[in-house]
């Protein structure tokens, strides 16, 4: 595994090098919210551009939705200093409607789709059809799930698709700011489920799998630039190269499923 992920980090520095030979001479610092679905692969691609670019990236991170001050709508709200947020689609789209964007600057960069996972070590349910996901809900003590789009989604459909919503009262939580795995990996809960990209990087916890394809729930992630932002020609190359096709590999490597595929993939 290492050998491949060294490989599409390697192809990412290609591309970014690529990128830069028609990029300004002058260092620009680009400030950078990104919310955690897309947020390994962009911690994977940040290093490759800066050293190719001689852009410097101020990250930090939020979810794109809720009411946590880290969300990016409040920091919006607030008028942080934001050149690009990377974020559910949906959620850009709202506050590209209410002009807090630049029109035209959104980019789609990947989908991702919604795994669950237990604690490491612990017995894993098998949540490949509908019934099992449900037998799993149902057996674990204490369910979790994201104040974000896969959260809202388990809370407002999911559960009434499994037929369980009533079951589920008392056991089942929506856990603002933190990492779904971050609580599983404390013991907090026994199972839960985000988005797989998610997921993948925290320690302490084994994935169990997707979801099934019959209520599986795939999320946009999108970048787009900060109305008003002192850098957009700097903030739009940097969306360029997080979308180019040479990247999909490293996108997909974090358990993406990126927009964009390589030439060499396509044929």
């Amino acid at each position: 595994m290492r050998p491949t992920y060294l490989k599409h980090i390697a192809a990412a520095a290609l591309a970014a090098c690529a990128l830069a030979a028609g990029a300004s001479a002058q260092a620009t610092d680009i400030r950078v919210v990104s919310s955690g679905g897309f947020a390994q692969a962009y911690k994977d691609l940040s290093g490759p551009y800066e050293r190719a670019s001689g852009d410097h990236l101020i990250s930090e991170w939020g979810p794109s939705m809720g009411t946590t001050k880290n969300a990016i709508p409040a920091r919006l709200a607030r008028g942080e200093p934001i050149d690009v947020v990377i974020m559910v689609g949906d959620a850009l789209d709202k506050l590209m409607a209410e002009g807090r964007l630049e029109p035209g600057s959104k980019v789609v960069l990947a989908n991702s789709p919604i795994a669950c996972a237990v604690r490491h070590g612990a017995a894993k349910p098998d949540i490949h059809t509908v019934d099992g996901l449900r037998a799993a809900f149902l057996q674990a003590q204490h369910v979790a799930y994201s104040d974000s789009a896969s959260g809202e989604y388990i809370k407002r459909t999911l559960l009434d698709k499994l037929g369980i919503r009533g079951q589920m009262e008392g056991k089942a939580a929506q856990i603002p700011a933190t990492p779904v795995g971050e609580i599983i990996a404390h013991g907090d809960a026994d199972f839960g489920c985000q988005q797989r990209s998610e997921l993948q990087p925290v320690k302490g916890i084994d994935i169990v799998g997707l979801i099934p394809q019959e209520v599986q729930l795939k999320t946009e992630f999108s970048a787009a630039v900060v109305r008003g932002s002192q850098h957009a020609d700097a903030a739009r190359a940097l969306l360029r190269f997080l979308a180019a096709p040479a990247n999909a590999a490293a996108v997909e490597a974090t358990g993406l499923e990126p927009v964009n595929t390589p030439p060499t993939a396509a044929r």
